[in-house]
C-alpha cells in the first residue's frame, strides 16, 4: 500500500489510513457527500488534513477506495445463484435467497451505494464502471437462468434472457435504494422481500412459483 506521493506505507500508516476511511464512511451514513470536507474526515480521525493527502488526493479519491473495496464484495452476489436451479420449490427459494442477499448487501453498504448511484447518474465514469461491476454480479447468472430455461422449452422463444435479466437487476437495484420509501405508499417493509421474490420468479420462469 503507497501513499500519494508512491512512498510504502508501514503498518501505522495503514492503521491510520484505514481510520481516515472508516471515519469517512460514517460521515457518509449521516452527511451528504458533497458537505464532506478534507478537514472534517481528518478532525473525526483524529489526525490532519496534511496527514489525509498523503493517502488520498481529495475526499472524491478516497470514496472511490471505499467504493471499489465495497464492489469487490460484490461477488458474494454471484454466489446467490451459484448452481442453484428455478424450477419446483428449489426455484422459488433461489427467488427468495436471492431477494435476501440482495436486499442485505445494500442494506449493508447503503450509504457508499447512494454515493456510487449518486455520481453514476452524473455520468463519472469511474463510478458507474463500479456500479456496472456490481449489478453484473447478478445480472449475468439470472440471463444463464433465462437461457437455459429457453432452451428446453420452459420460457416463451420471443423472450430475451439479457433483457429480462437487465430489467429484473435494475428492479432489485432501484427497491433496494428506495425500500424505505415503500412505507409512505403504505406497505409494510415485511411484504417487500415476498413480492420482490415473486417478480423475480415470475420473471425469469414466466410461472406462478411452487411453494
Amino acid at each position: 500500500m503507497r501513499t500519494v506521493d508512491g512512498r510504502v506505507a508501514g503498518r501505522r500508516g495503514q492503521a491510520t489510513r484505514q481510520k481516515l476511511l472508516d471515519c469517512l464512511s460514517e460521515m457518509l451514513s449521516s452527511s451528504p457527500y458533497r458537505d464532506v470536507k478534507v478537514i472534517d474526515v481528518a478532525r473525526k480521525a483524529g489526525t490532519s488534513p496534511a496527514t489525509f493527502y498523503q493517502y488520498f488526493p481529495d475526499v472524491e479519491g478516497a470514496v472511490l477506495e471505499i467504493a471499489d473495496s465495497m464492489a469487490a464484495e460484490s461477488a458474494e452476489l454471484t454466489e446467490l445463484l451459484a448452481g442453484r436451479t428455478w424450477t419446483g420449490k428449489a426455484g422459488w427459494q433461489t427467488a427468495q435467497d436471492l431477494v435476501d442477499g440482495f436486499l442485505d448487501f445494500y442494506r449493508r453498504h447503503d450509504a457508499i451505494l447512494r454515493v456510487v448511484d449518486l455520481a453514476a447518474a452524473e455520468g463519472d465514469k469511474r463510478f458507474n464502471k463500479l456500479r456496472m461491476k456490481i449489478l453484473n454480479a447478478v445480472n449475468g447468472s439470472l440471463s444463464e437462468a433465462v437461457t437455459e430455461l429457453k432452451a428446453k422449452g420452459r420460457v416463451d422463444k420471443d423472450v430475451n434472457p439479457a433483457a429480462i435479466a437487465g430489467s429484473l437487476v435494475t428492479m432489485l437495484a432501484s427497491v433496494a435504494a428506495h425500500h424505505k420509501g415503500f412505507t409512505a405508499w403504505g406497505v409494510k417493509q415485511a411484504e417487500i422481500k415476498p413480492n420482490l421474490a415473486l417478480l423475480i420468479y415470475l420473471g425469469v420462469t414466466g410461472k406462478k412459483p411452487t411453494k
